[in-house]
């Protein structure tokens, strides 16, 4: 196993497992045949990591689990009544907080029945087999139908059988609001040319914990999970080129003015607050390697809630991102997750306190096909999911683009936000501000 992802496997603590979730919901509910049958051709053929348990053997390794089952990796699940999107909220929630089994690869996919909304795929993977990116890429690989992006049409399909099926970048989105994830190039320029690594790898040691707000306390096992209406991408990327700044910069405006609201709520002045920001080095127009893993850097990136006025804090986020666009920071951190990953379990337990409290907050965005797709016979309606959250993080926030529309998940523990649905109504009314202007 490599250094990196060692050091993902033991950042599990019981209250944050290191575990990405996510939801994928259908116009109707795909059979567990057929979804086994697409797993089969499309995720344990091409990829054998999603056959293989971990051994510590004088260090940690993969080995091929000799009693595989894929029956106890897909498997239905039953939603209470009513069956509808609060149930489902609950029952991801409930699901966020159980540890994978280490005696059998690390991953789950849960067919639910029950919801009066269509069908319903929750998945569970850990962080240790691969990056959110590559697993979300390996995830969407299951679909059908997929329009490759034309610049990436050539190399995605070199690859047969499987990447030919991968997520496209949409257009506006592939530029905007996921740049951050999906143009890394320039920043492997820098730090390969030497210039920046050194100026931030100290400014990443030398940071500071991120300041102490409600945001900042122990976590729990009580999570709470939420997600928006798809909102149209059309709109968004209008109100962010009329404030001269990307979707991105629009999205995290408006969960800055969130959170500066649940402050509020909770008798607490708003102050800007962190949070780790995931940037992805393997770039999107390359096939997924064979062998996963992890290929991903960290950033870190002040939220601007400690700022009055919305366009302030649209400005001031536009001008943050552009600095860390700029920065060797993500690829740096990778370096140093490689080298956590290889000191002792003692040393790095503390390091990964270390870089978990200088943030408060872990936000993410991955951008998904340009148009509708099909998995196992069933149109994807939409798509939603939420990065893990290390040490005592306690807000974990996704954007997530599929067909013209985007998603934005949140996660959080109750210890830090009681209540997830206030959140996301302040959010949604926030970017409803922003989106016309005012």
């Amino acid at each position: 196993m490599s250094s990196a992802d060692a050091a993902w496997l033991r950042m599990d603590k019981p209250t944050n497992l290191m575990v990405i979730n996510s939801v994928m919901w259908f116009d109707d509910q795909p059979d567990i045949d057929d979804v086994r049958r697409v797993v089969e051709e499309r995720l344990l053929a091409p990829f054998p990591r999603f056959r293989r348990r971990i051994v510590d053997d004088h260090g940690l390794a993969w080995e091929d689990d000799p009693a595989f089952d894929l029956d106890r990796h897909v498997r239905r699940v039953h939603l209470p009544e009513p069956g509808g999107r609060a149930e489902l909220e609950e029952l991801v929630a409930s699901r966020v907080v159980l540890p994978l089994d280490r005696e059998h690869p690390m991953w789950e996919l849960l067919l639910v029945d029950g919801y009066d909304g269509g069908g319903v795929l929750v998945s569970r993977l850990h962080h240790c087999i691969a990056d959110g990116i590559s697993l979300m890429q390996v995830l969407l690989s299951l679909a059908d139908d997929v329009e490759t992006d034309l610049e990436v049409a050539d190399e995605v399909t070199s690859r047969p059988g499987v990447v030919n099926r991968l997520m496209a970048l949409p257009g506006g989105m592939a530029r905007e609001a996921v740049d951050l994830t999906v143009h890394p190039r320039h920043v492997l320029d820098l730090v390969g040319a030497g210039v920046g690594d050194a100026a931030a790898a100290l400014k990443l040691l030398a940071l500071p914990p991120d300041r102490h707000t409600p945001l900042r306390r122990h976590t729990t096992t009580q999570k709470q999970v939420a997600w928006s209406d798809p909102l149209p991408l059309d709109t968004l990327k209008h109100a962010a080129h009329r404030s001269g700044a990307t979707v991105n910069d629009l999205v995290l405006a408006a969960v800055s003015g969130a959170v500066r609201r649940e402050l509020r709520r909770q008798d607490t002045s708003p102050v800007d607050v962190r949070a780790i920001v995931p940037f992805n080095l393997r770039p999107l127009d390359e096939p997924i390697p064979r062998d996963l893993g992890n290929r991903f850097g960290l950033v870190y990136l002040d939220l601007p809630v400690g700022i009055a006025g919305r366009s302030r804090r649209l400005a001031a986020m536009s001008e943050r991102m552009t600095d860390i666009k700029n920065s060797a920071e993500g690829v740096v951190s990778y370096g140093i997750l490689e080298l956590v990953g290889q000191v002792p379990a003692s040393v790095e337990k503390l390091a990964i306190q270390v870089f978990a409290s200088k943030a408060s907050a872990v936000m993410t965005n991955v951008p998904g096909p340009r148009h509708r797709v099909t998995m196992a016979g069933r149109t994807l309606l939409g798509t939603t999911g939420w990065p893990p959250m290390s040490g005592d993080i306690g807000l974990s926030v996704s954007v997530f683009s599929y067909a013209g529309e985007v998603t934005v998940g949140f996660m959080v523990d109750r210890a830090m936000v009681p209540e997830v649905g206030s959140l996301l109504a302040d959010f949604e009314r926030e970017l409803g501000a922003l989106t016309v202007g005012s």
